[in-house]
């Protein structure tokens, strides 16, 4: 469980809020104290415990589901060896 102060909550409450969608519990301290206890609503869209792992290790970003305005208009990136193609084949090849 995350701790947070309430200065701290205030100054990254977005922040925070991602966190305890992804499922996370975030215990809010004034003055070293514990005062409340931020958890997931109930019955809400939670991610996979796999995602929330990953997120925790490093591995992976968690979004905000959104993309940039002109994101499709955007070039594709370079690949002439085609690795990006063979390392997604290999991915579902194995189940990922």
């Amino acid at each position: 469980m995350k701790t947070a102060t309430v200065t701290k909550l205030k100054a990254s409450l977005s922040e925070y809020l991602r966190q305890v969608k992804a499922g996370e519990e975030v215990l809010v301290t004034e003055r070293g104290r514990p005062v409340a206890k931020i958890t997931p609503a109930s019955g809400s869209d939670t991610l996979p415990a796999h995602l929330i792992a990953m997120e925790k290790q490093g591995l992976v970003k968690l979004g905000s589901g959104k993309l940039p305005k002109g994101f499709w208009n955007m070039p594709r990136p370079k690949d002439p060896k085609g690795l990006i193609v063979k390392a997604v084949l290999r991915e579902r090849e194995e189940g990922w």
